[in-house]
Parts: structure tokens; sequence; C-alpha cells
């Protein structure tokens, strides 16, 4: 920029002192003509007169290096594709400094999250909090399935449905039981058996007197109680099919081990199933209940086998778990 700014001035100074020299000669030439004339009074200078003069005291005093320096260096100036490259390179600069400007005075736009977006990536140096154990589900004991002492529970069956096999009506079962105990019990006596009921359907009220009532009058234990009796709600007594029978001739062994020994005994024994009859805790049963050859029950429909067996198989089930 230095050399073409000397340049200009250079140029500049030329064009003074040719104009000055112009000049010069102008008034050179009209002061000889003004010598060939005669004496008179002088006359004051003209306008041109005073401006040549002016200019060339105003050239005298511009430097001498300045007026007649030659140009020693080359020309250095810019080819014009440079100029313009330069010029579009700085209006690049501008618009890319007033986007920039634009985008940072905008409100930045807060993304939505899309529901197919991945989660964000975790350092991992980030320690996450441990995950709450999952609770597990204990399950609650179903009390159709869960034994108590050896006992299976019963449900207690609805009054309409039992049916007397006694005259004063004391003793009932459900009306197929019942009809086919009044049958068994005929069958027994035409071959000389006197076949006695002793009791039939036990409500849950009633067996809790025979459980507890009776378990504090002999001071026994409930391990003891559960070996002859059934707790309320686990009695087979209170589906209506079962019943506890003695020998008419033989009272003595009523709900005792020693009603094996009697008539009656045997001839249940040979004939009940018959009448779809069977006992109930055999000796070494599989429920631990003490050996009772009184005690029968009736499974002779679909009714009455599936309230004892599938309570057996419930059960057994529930203890392989």
């Amino acid at each position: 920029m230095k050399v073409w700014h000397r340049r200009v001035r250079a140029i500049a100074s030329k064009m003074l002192k040719k104009s000055g020299e112009k000049i010069v000669q102008e008034s050179q030439s009209q002061n000889q003509h003004r010598d060939t004339q005669p004496d008179s009074e002088p006359k004051p200078m003209s306008f041109t007169e005073q401006k040549a003069v002016d200019f060339k005291q105003t050239f005298e005093d511009i430097p001498e290096a300045l007026r007649d320096t030659p140009e020693t260096q080359p020309s250095s100036r810019p080819p014009l594709a440079a100029i313009l490259l330069g010029v579009l390179g700085l209006g690049a600069i501008a618009a890319g400094l007033g986007f920039w400007y634009v985008g940072q005075s905008a409100p930045t736009p807060v993304a939505s999250p899309s529901p197919d977006a991945s989660p964000p990536l975790v350092s991992s140096d980030t320690t996450l909090p441990s995950p709450s154990p999952t609770p597990t589900a204990t399950e609650s004991p179903n009390p159709l399935t869960q034994g108590l002492l050896g006992h299976l529970p019963y449900e207690e069956a609805p009054a309409e449905e039992l049916a007397p096999i006694v005259p004063d009506g004391s003793i009932k079962l459900r009306r197929a039981a019942a009809a086919r105990y009044q049958e068994m019990a005929n069958a027994a006596r035409r071959d000389g058996v006197v076949l006695v009921p002793i009791s039939g359907f036990r409500s849950v009220n009633d067996q809790d007197y025979l459980f507890f009532d009776v378990k504090a009058q002999r001071g026994q234990v409930a391990t003891q109680r559960a070996q002859v009796s059934a707790p309320p709600g686990y009695s087979e007594h209170h589906t209506g099919y079962a019943v506890d029978i003695g020998d008419a001739d033989v009272p003595s062994t009523h709900l005792s081990p020693d009603f094996e020994n009697t008539r009656a005994f045997q001839w249940l024994n040979q004939n009940a199933a018959y009448y779809s009859f069977e006992i109930s805790f055999p000796r070494d049963n599989p429920q631990g209940v003490s050996y009772e050859p009184w005690h029968w029950r009736f499974v002779g429909d679909s009714h009455s086998l599936e309230t004892f067996y599938k309570a057996h198989s419930l059960t057994q089930n529930e203890g392989e778990r």
C-alpha cells in the first residue's frame, strides 16, 4: 500500500509541475510584452499571474524527493480477479457472522422425544441407583387344599339337601347317601345284623363342641384330640356323606377300635361296597388319623366322589411342592 501511495503522489507531483511550468511560461511571455512597452507605472498582477506565482512558491515547498522520485520497485497492484475474490470472501464472512448472530439470538427449540428414539447412553463412570427388588408374591395357603392335624377341609352341606335316616330325624345324610344307607341297613337286617347309625351330618358348630369342649373335658392336647376327632371345618361329617355306624347287639363297641370284632363290621367289610360306602380311615391311612372302623363315607355319585378324592389329590400335590 505504501508503494501505491507513493506512486499516486508522484503522478500528482508531475501534473502540478507541468501545470506550473505552463503558467510560468505564460507569465514570462506577458512580462516580455510588458517590457517592450514604454515605461509606465507598474500595473498590478493579473489573477493568472498571481496564481502562477502562488503555484511556483507552493511547488518549491514540495520536497524534492517527492517531485521526481523514480519508481525503482515493480508495480505490485493486485490483479482484478484477486480483488474480486477478496470482496467475495469478505462478503461470505460477513454473511456467516450475520447467520451466527441470528442463530445465537433465536430461542433454541426443545425437541420432543420420539417414541422410537433410543435411550441416551450412560457413561460407564455414572453410578446408577440399584433397582428395587421386585417383591415376590407369597402364595397364601388355600384353605381348600391345606390340611390341619391330618384332616382335610370340607364344605358344609346345605340343609335343604339333607334327609333323615332315623325315625326322629336327629341323624341326617344327603338325600342320595340317605337312600343308599337305608337300602344297606335293610339288607344287613335281612342277614341278621342290625346296623345302628350313631352320627351323620354335623355342622361346623357341632364339630366345634366335639373338638374343643370334649378336648378340654378329657384334658387332651390338640394333636391327641385330632386323632379321634377332626377340627371344625375339617370333618367329613360336614359333607353329609359320612356316617358313624355301630352294632345294636354290642353298644359297648360304639366309636371304638373294638368295633372291628363285631358282626356288624364284618358284614360292612364284605357288603358296604355294593351300596357305595367305604371305610374312611383304615389302618395306616396316609392322613395319619387313628384307625376308625366305625367311620364310613358314601361315594356313589360324582359330587361325593369329587368331594373326597379331589381333596386328597389337592393335598398330596400341595405337599409335593
